[in-house]
């Protein structure tokens, strides 16, 4: 028997195959189906089954893909209410899987359809148990980002409850050694405080795990609601989209075209993605720079609604296929009309002269787009405009624009995005981004 774990560092996403006697099963997929046939070739295996833990919010899976492709049948919560070709798994249901099975346990809380996944080795012992957005590595999912339950507090509250039922007297009751696999890492946004490693025991969590300390559930209720990170505009159309399933992924992406500058719309939306130097030294007028890096999947379906179209920048074919493959691993490839090759650019951003506002800062309106918590740290510029980056579009006017505009984050990146956005809709505002002087502010952030 072997576990294989697949990581995706951008969207701090784990997914999983089983090997045992010659045959795979595959956990939460992402978008791309080839890493999980490859690896199933390689190791001379047939998939023999697809599970999802949940409808996930976060990334696009590719469940229905690999069905087509291998003939696996997929399985998942009859309450997920799928649309696809499935078999419902729930409490107690078994898989098997070479000399090895898999048991469904319902694991309600962070979704109402969540199960977790024990795997019960050739010895008939349990040896891991897959947890999904249920239990993480010193965390537990959240329980306010299905059924709009993040604008309805007893909803929140009910599905938090859950949680704790779940955790305390399913997965808690597992025998100590049994491996954790959880389905993310640090810097997801599905949890508030996951550790750097991708794994555990049920017998370390209960350790050293917050939410596993010995609590009554109305303790354990406020813990996990409060403080919780914001939720990506691109959340609820996941789910959607994987209840249904993805189209292809390959062919989603080739059937993009590859256009020049003069044929986008007037009025479009344009999303650079290349380096802030370059997209600062010339670009498409209007444009948003979301550069590439880690986290440009989650920072595009943030800033970007589902419900929008747009055209993509980059700076030679291989950085646009990135990005394109980004984008589809939250289903936005098909909000993608046209892509461009480019590396100029009719406008030319504004330079910031640190000096000039060190010496009159007070002749600026500075814009803060930290989250809520960094923000609430105390550290800042005096009177600055707090707005959260993925708020910005939908609060322009709340920014006053007698002044120059200052943007600015804790790093960088974000201020690089932020000051794209407000100089395409502050019409006949100077927007200034600090950018890489950032560190030069040390002392207030």
């Amino acid at each position: 028997m072997r576990v294989h774990q697949f990581y995706d560092d951008g969207l701090a996403h784990a997914s999983y195959a089983i090997l045992s006697d010659g045959e795979a099963v595959v956990v939460d997929p992402g978008r791309n189906p080839e890493p999980y046939l490859h690896f199933a070739d390689q190791q001379q295996a047939k998939v023999v089954a697809v599970i999802e833990t949940h409808p996930h919010a976060d990334f696009v899976s590719s469940h229905l893909e690999l069905h087509q492709l291998t003939g696996a049948p997929i399985y998942t919560s009859r309450l997920a209410n799928a649309e696809y070709p499935h078999q419902p798994f729930n409490d107690g249901d078994g898989i098997r899987c070479g000399q090895t099975q898999l048991i469904a346990i319902d694991t309600p809380g962070h979704s109402p359809d969540s199960i977790c996944v024990l795997l019960v080795d050739e010895r008939n012992k349990p040896s891991a148990v897959f947890t999904g957005d249920t239990l993480f590595v010193g965390d537990v999912g959240r329980p306010d980002l299905r059924e709009d339950a993040g604008k309805n507090k007893d909803r929140a509250k009910a599905f938090a409850i859950d949680l704790y039922h779940s955790l305390h007297e399913k997965l808690a009751t597992l025998p100590a050694d049994v491996t954790v696999y959880p389905a993310h890492g640090p810097g997801s946004l599905c949890g508030k405080n996951m550790g750097d490693e991708r794994q555990s025991t049920i017998g370390r969590e209960i350790r050293e795990n917050y939410a596993l300390q010995p609590m009554g559930e109305d303790q354990f209720v406020a813990l996990i609601l409060a403080e919780q990170p914001f939720v990506p505009k691109y959340f609820a159309f996941n789910v959607s989209v994987n209840k249904v399933g993805a189209p292809p992924f390959r062919s989603s992406i080739d059937a993009i075209p590859i256009i020049g500058y003069n044929q986008i719309p007037s009025e479009a939306i344009v999303v650079d993605g290349r380096p802030q130097a370059l997209f600062k030294a010339g670009h498409y007028r209007g444009a948003f720079n979301i550069p590439d890096g880690e986290k440009f999947e989650t920072w595009l379906g943030s800033v970007i609604t589902p419900s929008e179209s747009f055209y993509l920048v980059a700076a030679d074919r291989p950085k646009l296929n990135t990005l394109l493959e980004k984008a589809a691993k939250i289903g936005y490839e098909r909000l993608v009309s046209g892509a461009v090759i480019a590396n100029d650019g009719p406008a030319v951003s504004s330079p910031f002269d640190i000096s000039a506002f060190k010496d009159n800062p007070q002749g600026y309106t500075i814009v803060d787009i930290r989250n809520q918590s960094e923000q609430s740290e105390g550290k800042g510029f005096p009177g600055a405009v707090h707005i959260p980056l993925h708020e910005l579009r939908d609060r322009l006017a709340q920014i006053p624009t007698d002044k120059p505009i200052v943007v600015h984050c804790a790093g960088g990146y974000r201020s690089a995005i932020g000051s794209s956005i407000l100089d395409a809709t502050l019409a006949n505002s100077t927007v200034l981004d600090i950018g890489e002087h950032i560190k030069d502010f040390d002392h207030v952030l």
